[in-house]
């Protein structure tokens, strides 16, 4: 073999070996006994039979390599749960989390974060990504953008399979994402990218986006027009479809300061406090209660009426429900959600059956909740239907008859 093929194979080695190294680091940040976690469900008025406590759990600080919109290398974060002391090789869940502007991620007993904790101790390694430009990663977050989205998942997926490598996990290749609100629309853009570009990699065993805003120029777009308690949202949104694209590098309608998009005093309010040093929630009490009536007028009418306008063209790029789910998956939402109107799963569900998909289901969380109460309830029919491909039912089903008795009684005792 001759000297330069040898050369030419060792850097084609190297490359290869760079290109897949995507653990930066890890540092076991907790543990939650099976002793604290027995007691957290008694106190919480858990029913162990509904998610049973089997292990104790470590949490894990993954900082891992993943890719700005211009594909530059960046670095992001999520937490890790593993169940301690499982000799079972371990199904991995992905969890993503809803809406936040602060950058700072604690571990905690709460939250998206019991349910990875719930998973963990039933045996599962949970995943939750902090998406790009939140928790220790770099940059900023890119708020409701499909590709930023799944590239957390992937790449932080890549990053524990060398950790697992590294600490001797072993993994039943089963591969489950889930996640909430704005992580709906993460689980939804993971899963089609998962199985459109990166199948030779990895295969979603299931998923259940829980209810996400998937038609956001649909659908979603119709909240903006009405009172609404969230009015941050849509600038969030708009300066991150901004960066992804660099809009205010185009030839558009505002310019090049992106921010003339928006009327005063809302514009200064936004520049000044829509940052990772505020609470969404603050931010939101200082815009007026319809969202819309923060955005120039004249835009609001290209938004309205001109299919081809650039915003309305971008927004598109991320509705993320007309395509065919190969896997399972349960479209989960509730009736009296007041942030992320049901229509979008009743939307997904019809447009993906058209489309030829023969496995994917709705399923309520129940009639009467609101966001936030609807998330709890959603969680459990999410491992319900993970629990029931995990014992080998491979369409996935929606539980146990008994447990589903048990949640429909305490759902009683839940006010809306």
């Amino acid at each position: 073999m001759s000297r330069l093929l040898i050369a030419t194979l060792l850097i084609s080695f190297f490359q290869f070996s760079f290109a897949n190294d995507f653990l930066v680091s890890y540092e076991k940040v907790t543990t939650f006994t099976k002793e604290e976690l027995e007691a957290k469900w008694k106190e919480n008025k858990i029913k162990e039979f509904i998610t049973p406590v089997r292990y104790s759990v470590d949490v894990y600080e993954i900082i891992y390599k993943s890719r700005w919109h211009d594909g530059s290398e960046i670095l992001a974060s999520g937490f890790y749960y593993l169940p301690q002391d499982c000799d079972e090789a371990l199904p991995t869940m992905v969890m993503n989390h809803g809406t936040t502007l602060k950058k700072e991620f604690d571990v905690e007993l709460g939250g998206l974060q019991v349910g990875c904790i719930a998973f963990a101790t039933d045996g599962y390694a949970a995943a939750f990504p902090h998406y790009i430009g939140l928790g220790k990663g770099d940059k900023h977050h890119l708020y409701q953008i499909a590709e930023s989205e799944a590239f957390a998942n992937i790449d932080m997926l890549r990053a524990i399979r060398e950790f697992n490598a590294d600490q001797g996990v072993q993994s039943n290749h089963q591969l489950f994402i889930t996640g909430y609100s704005q992580g709906g629309h993460a689980t939804m853009a993971a899963h089609k990218m998962i199985q459109e570009e990166y199948y030779t990699e990895f295969q979603v065993t299931a998923s259940s986006p829980m209810s996400g805003a998937y038609d956001m120029t649909g659908v979603q777009a119709g909240v903006m027009f009405e009172k609404y308690n969230h009015q941050a949202y849509l600038p969030y949104l708009l300066l991150s479809l901004n960066e992804q694209y660099q809009l205010d590098l185009e030839e558009t309608p505002w310019g090049d300061n992106f921010y003339d998009v928006f009327k005063e005093p809302y514009k200064s309010i936004i520049e000044e406090k829509l940052n990772h040093d505020h609470k969404l929630r603050d931010v939101s009490k200082l815009l007026p209660e319809v969202p819309a009536d923060m955005i120039q007028d004249h835009l609001v009418e290209e938004f309205r009426n001109n299919p081809d306008f650039i915003f309305t063209q971008k927004l598109a790029e991320n509705n993320n429900y007309d395509w065919k789910p190969e896997s399972p998956m349960q479209l989960c939402y509730c009736k009296n959600d007041e942030q992320v109107t049901y229509k979008n799963a009743f939307l997904a569900h019809e447009t993906m059956k058209a489309n030829g998909a023969e496995r994917v289901l709705l399923r309520s969380g129940g009639d009467k909740y609101g966001h936030n109460k609807c998330a709890l309830f959603t969680l459990i029919y999410t491992k319900f239907f993970f629990d029931s491909i995990r014992d080998g039912k491979e369409r996935g089903g929606k539980g146990k008859l008994m447990k589903r008795m048990l949640v429909s009684l305490a759902k009683m005792a839940v006010k809306p």
